[in-house]
């Protein structure tokens, strides 16, 4: 299915422009009842997009700010592949005061999510010390000496809790700010992981020190390689990642 599925949401709804986003989806401003909105077109399946809008619901009954779904005429949170959420007003983080209130943010994040369920599908850092693969990873793709120093690197942090990691928070355009508000929008690669690959932030903003540091910047670094192996980004990751 295509754009046409934008009508599970009514008559009075229409595209407006493209958006830029990540390389998985098709993302769009639409006008919706009036009212300017984001539609976000994928490949994403029922069980994924379910745990994603679940998980959304969850974080806004705590009142932690996120982009809500907008149901269909009918009540569903997505359709066809479909995703409608509300549009947040604001800019990127441009400055290290900005990113040390980006890793409160994710803090909170990890603190409300505790021993939340895998996204189906999905594979944390350390289940692919020994998995292969896990929706958009697939290992068996990359030489075997670059899987064994992603999987080093990932080694680092067994055994350690898990959360919710909001899984591209480096980058600006997926976080909007206001004097009195940091939202993060684009949950697609959302999965439960070890916090730290949330929080290898620009300007050190988490506060990570020494090994723990080391050990997430590693890992994070790992973790971008194989989700976008093999193009140019995915091998200058890999070039961060130490050789075993």
């Amino acid at each position: 299915m295509g754009w046409e599925s934008l009508g599970h949401w009514g008559p009075d709804v229409e595209r407006i422009e493209a958006l830029t986003g990540g390389s998985s989806n098709d993302v769009w401003s639409v006008r919706l009842n009036g009212l300017k909105a984001v539609a976000r077109r994928g490949t994403r399946r029922d069980a994924d997009l379910a745990w994603e809008t679940e998980l959304l619901a969850h974080l806004d009954r705590q009142g932690f700010p996120v982009p809500m779904p907008i149901p269909t005429a009918d009540g569903r949170l997505f359709a066809d592949g479909i995703v409608v959420m509300s549009f947040i007003e604001g800019g990127p983080p441009c400055s290290e005061a900005d990113w040390q209130r980006v890793a409160q943010t994710l803090r909170e994040l990890h603190r409300l999510t505790g021993g939340w369920p895998q996204r189906p599908g999905w594979r944390s850092s350390t289940d692919l010390i020994t998995a292969d693969t896990g929706t958009r990873i697939d290992l068996n793709a990359m030489p075997e000496e670059a899987v064994a120093r992603c999987r080093h690197a990932w080694a680092r942090l067994a055994g350690r809790e898990t959360a919710v990691v909001h899984g591209n928070p480096t980058n600006p355009a997926n976080i909007i700010m206001t004097a009195d508000r940091v939202t993060l929008i684009d949950w697609d690669e959302a999965h439960v992981d070890v916090p730290d690959l949330d929080l290898a932030l620009p300007f050190n903003a988490a506060g990570l020190m020494g090994e723990a540091r080391d050990a997430a910047e590693q890992a994070a670094a790992a973790w971008e390689a194989a989700v976008c192996w093999k193009d140019d980004y995915a091998i200058g990751r890999l070039a961060e990642v130490r050789a075993v």
